[in-house]
């Protein structure tokens, strides 16, 4: 490699020189208040909505299984670069880093076309399979179909935070976060209800005010990496695909894409399940995943975080930093996941109150928050260990413990209990799920930690 092409040193980068406990608060934190951010859209978006009807509400919880794979595959793209970017800079490759963001790009716009595809001639389809609530299927569509058709700004969105997180620059990959959010807020009830001049476009208004935000903060993210991210270049020239690139990249991130997939399905089924009992409990099901965020969606930020920092030293080869870290993480979302589930215990009947319930609503939603939160703990560690599987490039672990907790475990015992006729009783699957995929992530580790971690250690 020429001279010209090599990164400074490791000591040069806080990623491989600060304490591990500040660089993991340095970094997480950002990405943790952006998320709450966004957490606190998406109860927003569904408090206006619910002022709609509650069907506008079931069309939202029946969207969302589209949705969540939108996201796993601007996730997945981005989790890979970010993976292969991190570990490049790590090994002082300036060159593969920007092939890594460059084919990031390309990625994004084969990935964009398909589900383009799918908002056209897809989306209504995909209700009418669900719902036979003319409500629920003309506004669902109507919303599922903008979404789709314009996903452009949400895969550069998250592809161009990534670029950011992956050199340690997560404050501004905040600002970005921050940013589409707070438009996202702001918009939502001049579209959904029609103010300033604005005809009121109901549940489709919320579909707009989410676009509009996402292609925003998809400019500011490419305007913040071309001014402030001084160790990735974007440039045509690095868009061009390349194979030894696309590879790494695509097998960090296709687990993440099938992870996603994964619960996308688990919600379609658990929808289906719940159809059959009332649309009340699939709303009830809807809401439920608004709120969890506020507590997923953290720890999600220092997973991201985590990520970065074990695939620069495992580059770097330093095991101690990466053995510190997962410590330090693992610890950091056990906490936030005990406070999740003191406050669904606590403060049911307070957090459900905001999305004008019925007294059905209520009383369901009450036994859900209480039961599903069970599981939040055994949830936390699993997902502060996943950052492993990734950062390492072993992401397939990953899909094999979503496997576990949604699909293999989750929607079996879910059926099997629905059966009973009670529809409290469906909602224990989520805590039975998630001691099944704990298990098998805590195995997983052991197998990685033996492989790839402690040989380092036998080097040094």
């Amino acid at each position: 490699m020429t001279k010209k092409n090599q990164m400074p040193s490791s000591g040069e980068n806080k990623m491989g020189t600060m304490p591990t406990g500040r660089l993991l608060a340095n970094m997480a934190l950002p990405l943790m208040i952006s998320m709450l951010v966004q957490a606190m859209y998406n109860v927003v978006d569904s408090i206006y909505v619910s002022r709609i009807s509650e069907s506008a509400v079931t069309a939202l919880s029946l969207a969302f299984p589209v949705q969540n794979l939108l996201i796993g595959f601007s996730t997945g793209i981005g989790i890979g670069v970010n993976a292969l970017l991190s570990k490049s800079l790590g090994e002082g490759n300036k060159d593969r880093a920007n092939q890594a963001a460059g084919n990031g790009f390309f990625l994004v716009l084969i990935a964009t076309i398909g589900f383009m595809l799918f908002g056209i001639l897809g989306s209504r389809a995909y209700f009418e399979m669900q719902s036979t609530v003319t409500e629920t299927i003309d506004g669902g569509s109507e919303y599922l179909a903008i979404c789709s058709i314009f996903s452009l700004g949400l895969f550069v969105q998250v592809l161009g935070e990534r670029l950011l997180q992956s050199t340690g620059r997560t404050f501004y990959s905040m600002i970005v976060q921050l940013t589409g959010a707070l438009i996202n807020i702001i918009l939502d009830p001049v579209f959904i209800f029609g103010q300033f001049g604005m005809p009121a476009m109901g549940i489709a208004g919320a579909a707009v005010a989410t676009v509009l935000a996402q292609w925003v903060a998809a400019l500011l993210a490419l305007y913040l990496n071309h001014r402030c991210n001084h160790d990735v270049h974007l440039n045509v020239k690095y868009l061009k695909p390349q194979s030894n690139v696309i590879r790494p990249i695509l097998a960090v991130g296709i687990p993440s894409v099938i992870m996603m997939g994964i619960g996308s399905i688990m919600t379609f089924g658990m929808n289906q399940i719940l159809q059959s009992f009332t649309e009340t409990a699939t709303s009830v099901f809807g809401i439920y995943f608004k709120l969890q965020s506020f507590f997923f969606l953290p720890v999600f930020g220092i997973n991201n975080a985590t990520i970065s920092i074990i695939a620069y030293n495992y580059g770097a080869r330093n095991p101690k930093r990466i053995t510190d870290t997962l410590k330090k993480s693992t610890i950091s979302a056990f906490t936030i996941m005990l406070l999740g589930v003191l406050s669904f215990q606590i403060f049911p009947d307070q957090l459900l109150s905001i999305f004008n319930p019925t007294a059905e609503f209520l009383v369901m939603g009450r036994s859900a928050l209480r039961i599903i939160s069970l599981s939040f703990p055994f949830a936390a560690i699993g997902i502060a260990l996943s950052g492993s599987f990734q950062a390492l490039g072993n992401g397939l672990y990953t899909t094999y413990t979503a496997l576990c907790r949604q699909l293999i475990a989750l929607l079996p015992a879910a059926y099997l209990l629905s059966l009973s006729g009670n529809v409290n009783l469906v909602w224990w699957s989520f805590p039975v799920a998630e001691i099944v995929s704990f298990l098998v992530t805590i195995a997983l580790f052991a197998r990685l930690f033996r492989r790839k971690i402690k040989p380092l250690y036998q080097r040094s």
